[in-house]
């Protein structure tokens, strides 16, 4: 099932989003997600977003204009009467493996509805196979069983190619392959997919594609724009 995009902004929101495409296939979901509906119909829902770097906020240029808090405030927006809270365990540099490992310890602490899992860009950029970024995949899905949460999966984010960064340069084919492994598993497995990477194709009217100076990390409009685009297709599978 793919969620329709229909923006409406507000004036505070119209500039930080302007460039930004409705995608229609951002998001995928292969099973509806009960938990986090019966937690919205409750009136309260926790999500936890786990992952790297652009969980955590790297390139933001303060934490509020990050993705985690913007949407949080975004989704508050879009679901009144409900408290949300989005809880921030992303950390910097992490692949698939070492996030997976952190599951049982977040889990437990912050008791979630939906579990937001970043993943697949650190692998890439350590070079590891696309085996062991599926086994560390399959890993994760294990610990998260028990949870009693629903999981939508993020995959990488898309780099720019006009940039003179050795670090990045010639990346994107292994991000998209990542990426479409990604999606294949989570079908497999019933969980949905959010999909940074195609998605940021159509980022060229945002402020430097949505890029920091780094070539890596997001700046305030790619965060601005992801966190918008995320809230309002999350908001529709909910409402």
């Amino acid at each position: 099932m793919r969620i329709l995009l229909a923006f409406v902004l507000t004036a505070a929101a119209a500039p930080a989003m302007a460039g930004c495409p409705a995608d229609a296939g951002f998001l995928t979901l292969n099973r509806p997600l009960d938990a986090a509906r019966a937690a919205v119909a409750d009136g309260r829902l926790t999500i936890l977003a786990m992952g790297s770097s652009s969980i955590e906020g790297v390139g933001a240029s303060t934490p509020d204009l990050s993705f985690v808090p913007l949407l949080e405030r975004g989704l508050e927006a879009r679901l009144p009467g409900v408290e949300v809270t989005v809880v921030n365990r992303g950390i910097g540099g992490e692949n698939a493996g070492e996030t997976a490992a952190r599951f049982p310890a977040e889990i437990d602490a912050a008791q979630p509805d939906l579990i937001l899992w970043q993943l697949g860009a650190n692998d890439v950029l350590q070079d590891r196979s696309e085996d062991a970024f599926l086994t560390d995949f399959r890993a994760g899905q294990a610990l998260l069983a028990d949870s009693g949460a629903d999981v939508i999966v993020i995959d990488s984010q898309r780099v720019p190619e006009d940039r003179d960064l050795d670090f990045i340069r010639g990346r994107n084919p292994a991000l998209g392959a990542f990426a479409a492994l990604t999606a294949l598993e989570a079908g497999r497995v019933g969980y949905g997919v959010f999909s940074r990477f195609e998605t940021m194709t159509g980022w060229g009217g945002l402020e430097a594609g949505g890029v920091g100076p780094d070539g890596l990390h997001l700046n305030d409009a790619g965060y601005a724009c992801w966190a918008g685009l995320t809230a309002e297709s999350l908001a529709a599978a909910l409402r």
